[in-house]
């Protein structure tokens, strides 16, 4: 992982998931995630980016 995907993760998850999988269902999940409540999709950031 690159300090810009980590960078990303923490501040704009849905970003570092587009970066790293696309606008898939991850990216989705994430944006979602993100809007309702920001560290689950931290979390979410972290977790597709190191799976």
């Amino acid at each position: 992982m690159s300090f810009l995907q980590i960078f990303l993760a923490i501040f704009l998850p849905p970003l570092a998931v587009a970066m790293e999988k696309g606008l898939t269902s991850a990216f989705w999940i994430n944006l979602i995630l993100t809007c309702l409540f920001f560290i689950p999709g931290v979390i979410h950031a972290f977790y597709v980016l190191t799976k």
